[in-house]
């Protein structure tokens, strides 16, 4: 079931640890396949390089597991609520990475200061209240906060991004790392000089249409 798109997730996952975004188990990446609606998600506690395509979960968006003998992350509910109300998402990520999640710890938001920044999120990265572990309040969270964003910081906690694919969605999670290391840094420096709102919007629009192949 869902072979493909079960090995691209276990592919995407080895990307968090090459990017430094996640240590240990920690973190997780889902992929909704758009024709039959169900979703791929890491298993829980399952040490990076030990994922293979056949451990990954597939369950349906009540929670119901359709293949897959081990526990699916403890993070499920979190990505189940967003796939039902957000039907333009088809990929969550979810990481620890230090310098976006020292942003969450403090309950800051990443400043719109960088040309890169405008063109991947659109404007600065937003943070949500805190929400407990384990059940829906994180999702429904997410949903009240994130805005036109595909990132958000959750206070206290870390950061979830989102995409048109799994795929996207791990682009924005190493993006946001990158730029939130930077961003620090500008920080020790002095005084952080934000883009005006105009040029970030046009920034953001001749990234979407223009940039790439």
């Amino acid at each position: 079931m869902l072979e493909a798109l079960c090995q691209e997730v276990c592919n995407l996952h080895q990307e968090l640890p090459r990017n430094n975004l996640v240590t240990w188990t920690s973190g997780n990446v889902s992929a909704r396949d758009p024709e039959s609606g169900l979703v791929v998600i890491k298993p829980s506690g399952i040490l990076y390089p030990d994922l293979t395509p056949e451990k990954m979960v597939v369950l349906d968006l009540d929670g119901h597991v359709h293949q897959g003998n081990l526990k699916p992350s403890s993070d499920t509910l979190t990505h189940l609520y967003i796939y039902r109300h957000r039907e333009d998402v088809n990929g969550i990520v979810h990481t620890h990475s230090p310098f976006a999640t020292a942003f969450a710890a403090v309950g800051k938001p990443i400043p719109a200061i960088l040309t890169a920044m405008c063109d991947e999120f659109g404007g600065p990265i937003p943070v949500g209240n805190f929400a407990p572990i384990g059940n829906e309040a994180i999702g429904m969270e997410m949903i009240r906060a994130i805005g036109t964003s595909n990132a958000i910081l959750m206070q206290n906690h870390g950061v979830f991004t989102i995409g048109e694919s799994a795929k996207a969605a791990v682009k924005a999670a190493v993006m946001v790392e990158d730029i939130a290391k930077t961003v620090f840094l500008a920080l020790q420096l002095g005084e952080v000089i934000p883009i005006p709102e105009p040029f970030i919007a046009q920034l953001h629009k001749r990234y979407l249409d223009e940039y790439g192949q």
